[in-house]
């Protein structure tokens, strides 16, 4: 089995939820700290905005961007 770029469901799915907590979570392949970074998006004109949040981590370069009002993925 070949080692993903990418967290599993249910990695992504904790990270989320640790979000959620107010926790900014450990990367769950390598225990770094993840980092994060605000992304904003939509159009106010157009009636929707959302504001997402991408959690990176700084060593194995993985990622998690979701939806911080609804927690979930973008």
């Amino acid at each position: 089995m070949t080692d993903s770029a990418t967290f599993t469901t249910d990695e992504d799915r904790a990270i989320r939820a640790s979000w959620a907590k107010g926790v900014l979570p450990p990367c769950p392949r390598c225990e770094v700290t993840l980092t994060h970074r605000a992304i904003g998006g939509g159009s106010f004109g157009l009636g929707y905005s959302r504001k997402r949040e991408w959690l990176l981590c700084p060593s194995c370069k993985r990622s998690v961007l979701f939806d911080a009002r609804r927690g979930t993925r973008t």
